[in-house]
């Protein structure tokens, strides 16, 4: 199993997994990317329930507190606190024993060669893998300095040993607008997802009469430099999934639009992970029915 890089959309593979287990798969490796690296190593320890309880409760001030903001010029955040507090939820592992076989890639800097983490410290390889560039600060492993691994292979299919007889799913959470899906208002027991309060829909509707639609068109047509370099890298990585995915024979792929959510929003973490499962759903039903 592959899964992608892709920030807050990452927790898509969290219900790309629970959808799995529930038909009655049995998943025997895992190669992550940056986010993807985060679930896929969450499960390869036995933890993701434990993980997916903590995330599916931090509101957008939780997350906002545990960004740890810097002025360097190599990323505006630090990257350490989130994972300080991960660590109180579930320790820290060594790679090589956990119960399912799992890697992970980043970047070295200086030689700007992929590495792959198959061994050592499971938070220090998953730091590695998700220092999106110019958001988060390179990560230090062994006195050598890594970044995001979807700078080079946002979908990791080559980690995999290619075991036979078995099915490679791939699942990419960079996708097209053609992937985009309505978000569910609910998850499957009934529950409804976190919503807008009343009293700041009721404000925002105020606001708009200050902000014309007009001015609001004539802003999104400016870009600053963050935001260019972060277009720039969704290009880039958007390049790089296609050539794997031409390059490997996927069993079943399953896509979730870059669109459904921003790369920073875990505040929306429950949405993403029912948006994983009804891909996945819709991608398994296929298969299974002869339809792929």
């Amino acid at each position: 199993m592959v899964l992608s890089s892709g920030g807050a959309r990452g927790l898509a593979h969290v219900g790309v997994i629970q959808e799995l287990e529930r038909r009655g798969y049995e998943i025997s490796e895992i190669a992550g990317c940056s986010a993807g690296a985060l679930v896929g190593g969450m499960y390869a320890a036995g933890k993701l329930n434990d993980f997916r309880d903590w995330i599916c409760n931090l509101d957008r001030i939780d997350v906002f507190s545990l960004m740890d903001f810097t002025f360097s010029s190599k990323g505006f955040i630090k990257g350490e606190k989130v994972f300080h507090a991960l660590k109180k939820v579930v320790q820290d592992y060594k790679i090589e024993d956990l119960g399912l076989a799992f890697s992970c890639n980043a970047v070295n800097v200086k030689t700007g060669k992929e590495h792959i983490f198959k061994e050592g410290s499971l938070y220090s390889a998953i730091r590695a893998s998700g220092s999106i560039p110019s958001v988060f600060l390179p990560a230090k492993v062994q006195n050598q300095f890594f970044i995001d691994g979807g700078v080079l292979n946002p979908i990791p299919i080559s980690l995999l040993s290619q075991s036979k007889g078995t099915l490679l799913v791939v699942v990419d959470v960079n996708g097209l607008e053609e992937d985009y899906i309505s978000p569910p208002k609910k998850d499957p027991s009934g529950k409804s997802f976190l919503s807008m309060p009343k009293w700041l829909k009721e404000y925002q509707q105020k606001m708009k009469q200050f902000f014309p639609d007009e001015e609001k068109e004539a802003k999104e047509v400016s870009y600053s430099a963050l935001d260019l370099v972060t277009r720039s890298f969704d290009l880039l990585q958007d390049r790089y999934c296609e050539m794997m995915l031409e390059k490997y024979s996927v069993d079943v792929l399953i896509k979730v639009s870059r669109k459904q959510s921003g790369t920073l929003e875990f505040h929306r973490s429950a949405e993403m992970i029912e948006i994983g499962r009804i891909k996945a759903e819709k991608a398994l039903n296929a298969i299974e029915n002869g339809n792929n």
